[in-house]
């Protein structure tokens, strides 16, 4: 029986594209590099804002701007982040009915943790806990490594029988076997299901009330 469901943030439950995307292109205006459509930054995000920006500037970690690169992102997305940041069409209905079902939710992300926190207590706070909404910490490893999903399992005092894992990415396929749970992979987020079939998804979700089939 499941009793926790854990889930990405970027692509899973907000469609924050468009705000990653303006802070991504403010920052390669803001140092003379040529612009990214919406099309490359939603390939690009996924691993954090060092990689989103490894992908996004000429050359990546050789340029020797790469550093100053990435600190200018994150200012830009501290600025940037909830201008255009919204749930996806059914995630509020899913999660509140998680909550009626008593079934304990937490949220994992490679976004920077203090804007994982803003974002899950904005939209979230009546269901996910703070301290179970983690995103990217300095000194922890990021997915694909399990880390952070260990981490949130031992605050909600779950085993991995009796849990799950749910992203929009092959970087979430990867997290949840490192951490030895099934993972649902939904469709709506920023992989199509053709890469996430390719990339070994087993469960797929084409709406949020879909998981509730897998539970």
């Amino acid at each position: 029986m499941t009793k926790a469901v854990i889930f990405d943030l970027d692509g899973t439950l907000l469609n924050t594209l468009d705000d990653l995307a303006d802070s991504c292109n403010e920052t390669l205006r803001q140092m003379n590099f040529p612009l990214r459509s919406i099309d490359e930054i939603r390939q690009f995000v996924g691993n954090g804002i060092a990689k989103l920006m490894e992908l996004a500037i000429p050359d990546g970690k050789e340029n020797p701007e790469y550093e100053k690169s990435v600190l200018l992102m994150k200012e830009n997305y501290e600025k940037n982040w909830q201008n255009k940041t919204r749930p996806y069409d059914g995630i509020l209905d899913l999660i509140s009915t998680l909550h009626r079902m008593e079934i304990k939710t937490g949220i994992v992300s490679n976004k920077p943790d203090a804007q994982v926190k803003e974002l899950a207590e904005y939209y979230f706070s009546s269901s996910i806990k703070r301290e179970t909404a983690v995103g990217d910490i300095e000194g922890r490893n990021r997915k694909p490594a399990p880390d952070s999903v260990l981490e949130v399992m031992r605050i909600l005092e779950v085993g991995k029988n009796e849990t799950v894992y749910v992203g929009d990415s092959d970087v979430d396929i990867k997290t949840a076997k490192n951490a030895g749970i099934p993972c649902i992979s939904v469709t709506w987020g920023f992989r199509d299901r053709n890469f996430l079939l390719n990339s070994g998804a087993q469960n797929l979700a084409d709406k949020p009330e879909e998981i509730l089939k897998y539970l």
